[in-house]
C-alpha cells in the first residue's frame, strides 16, 4: 500500500467533482430520481482509480504511463505518470502523479480532464 500525498491542485480538483456529486446525489433523492448522474459517475471513477493507485500503481486498468510535460515537484530528473480514470470518452479524466517525497509514498500532482 502507497500513502497518497496531495499537491493543492489535485486536492482542489477531487473536492470540488467530490462536491458536484454530492450535490447531484441531493438534488437526485429530491426528486426521487434512480439513475445517477454524471457528476456520481465521474467522482466514483476518480475515487476508484486513486484506490488502484494506492495499492497497485502498475494495475493494468490504470494504463499507468510516464508523462513528459509536467516536471516532477521534488526532483526533475524523477518521472511523472499519468493513470486514466475514464477511457474513450470526451474530455476523459487522468490523474497526473509521481513517487514520493518518502518511501511507500505517491504525490498526486493533478487530477484533469485529459489535455
Amino acid at each position: 500500500m502507497f500513502t497518497l500525498v496531495w499537491m493543492p491542485e489535485a486536492k482542489a480538483a477531487y473536492d470540488e467533482l467530490k462536491a458536484e456529486a454530492v450535490a447531484s446525489l441531493v438534488s437526485r433523492r429530491k426528486k426521487e430520481k434512480a439513475k445517477s448522474s454524471k457528476d456520481e459517475g465521474l467522482f466514483k471513477q476518480v475515487h476508484k482509480t486513486l484506490s488502484l493507485l494506492a495499492s497497485n500503481p502498475k494495475h493494468p486498468g490504470l494504463q499507468t504511463h510516464e508523462y513528459h510535460s509536467l516536471l516532477h515537484p521534488y526532483d526533475p530528473i524523477q518521472k511523472v505518470f499519468e493513470a486514466y480514470a475514464q477511457n474513450q470518452t470526451p474530455g476523459a479524466y487522468r490523474i497526473f502523479w509521481c513517487y514520493g517525497p518518502g518511501k511507500r509514498q505517491i504525490t498526486l500532482i493533478a487530477i484533469t480532464p485529459h489535455p
